[in-house]
Order: structure tokens, then sequence, then C-alpha cells
């Protein structure tokens, strides 16, 4: 008799063979299942990857899918976050090695998912920092807001993200130059855009922990405007805590 791990395991097995104990007629009704299965898989990326699936078309898609769900089985039930390790998955299959912005497009369709599905934060406003000193302002610590995702690409993959799904023309990118995307929450929709120069680093370094100040710093690309990404900082309250340089745990 077929075991519950061994019939699971057998659903995605690259052999394609029942599970010990299945034979027959058994067998057969679990080859439909199993299809079944993989058609409900790749559907689910269907859905959660669009712009991936508009560059390369339906059937280099599910190709690629059935690929991925035969090496990825799901680790839970839920399928909306089935994916995350799909835009490494393509930066590995060798199909997709002519399209090498593909991975960082998938990148910022998983992270818009992750961002959907984040859990509600307070989103600080110019209100909350009002009354903070002035010169306690660069030893500030912020937590970022669960739903602000930062996707760092070596292609311009916002705007290729974009054109896929009819979000601006179509047309040739020049210059070709890497880009930097912010996906967020800030209502009920998730937001994709552009970061400008220096932005990634200032909140990817916030994010890990990083004072305000040190921060701004760090952001090395020449063009980063210290000014604008704090007033960014506030005006879309990516951040939904503040910390306070004396203690760096009490909230303000």
């Amino acid at each position: 008799m077929a075991t519950l791990s061994g019939f699971a395991a057998a659903l995605t097995a690259t052999d394609l063979q029942p599970p010990p104990g299945l034979a027959g007629p058994a067998g057969r009704r679990f080859a439909v299942y199993r299809n079944n299965v993989a058609v409900g898989l790749i559907g689910a990326l269907e859905a959660r990857f669009p712009a991936v699936r508009a560059l390369v078309g339906e059937e280099f898609f599910r190709a690629m899918a059935r690929d991925f769900t035969l090496s990825h089985p799901p680790a839970s039930p839920v399928l909306m976050v089935y994916g995350d390790a799909l835009p490494d998955f393509i930066a590995a299959f060798p199909p997709a090695a002519d399209l090498p912005y593909l991975a960082d497009v998938a990148r910022i369709e998983a992270a818009r998912t992750r961002a959907y599905h984040a859990a509600d934060a307070p989103r600080l406003g110019p209100a909350a920092f009002a009354g903070i000193d002035p010169t306690a302002v660069a030893g500030l610590r912020l937590d970022l807001n669960p739903a602000v995702e930062l996707v760092a690409a070596a292609h311009p993959a916002c705007t290729i993200f974009r054109m896929a799904l009819g979000l601006e023309p179509a047309g040739p990118i020049d210059p070709w130059l890497p880009q930097h995307t912010l996906v967020d929450r800030p209502a009920h929709d998730v937001t994709v855009r552009l970061l400008p120069p220096g932005a990634h680093a200032f909140l990817a370094a916030l994010g890990a922990g990083a004072p305000l100040g040190a921060a701004a710093a760090g952001a090395a690309d020449p063009r980063f405007d210290p000014a604008a990404a704090l007033a960014e900082l506030i005006g879309s309250g990516l951040a939904c805590r503040i910390h306070l340089p004396e203690t760096h745990d009490d909230d303000a």
C-alpha cells in the first residue's frame, strides 16, 4: 500500500512512476491526478508571474514552469505564494540564457506577491518625525514597513516589467542600464516604481539596521540626493517604527 509520504513524493517525481503499491487502474488514476496537480501549479505560477509569461510566451513559460514544479514542489498548501524560488531557477535555466533580464523581472513579480500579503503596519508620515530633535536625526534607526520590497537588477528590469504588462509603451530601452525597484503596498494595491540613484542602497541600509546618517553616507552613488530620499521616505510612509538613538529601542 502506498504511504502518504510516498504518494506526495510521486506527485512531482521526475521518473513519472506511481508510488509503490499503486498499479493497474489505480496507477492510471494517479497519473491523471498528478497531471491535474501539475496543471494547478503551473497555473499558480502563470498568475504570479504574468510579465515573465508575456515576455517568453505561453508555450515557453509552461514548459519552464513544468520543469520548475518537478524540482521545486510546494512547501505550503497556499499556492498564492508558490514560486519564490522561480527567479533563481530562471537565472540557471539554459533555454532562458539569451534573456539575462528575465530572472530580475521575476524577482519584481515575486516581490509584488510578498508585498501584497505582508502584515499591516503603521506608516509614519511627517507628524511622527516632527518632534524629534534635529541633532538626533542622524542617529535614528527605522524599521521599514513589512510591505516594502527592494529589487536590485543588473538590467532595466523595472522598465521591462512595466512594458511587458502594458503599463508603459513598449519600445527600445536606451540607455540600457541597471535599475533598482521599490515594491510597496501603500494602501490596498501594490505599487512598482523605479528608485532614483542611490536610494536602493539607502533604504537597504536602513532595513539592515543602519542609523539614518550612516545609511545616507553609504549611498555611494554621486547622484544620490539625501534630502530627496528622506522626503520620499517620510512622504511615502516607508517606515513603520522609529528607534531613538539614545537606546535604539524606544519608539517615537
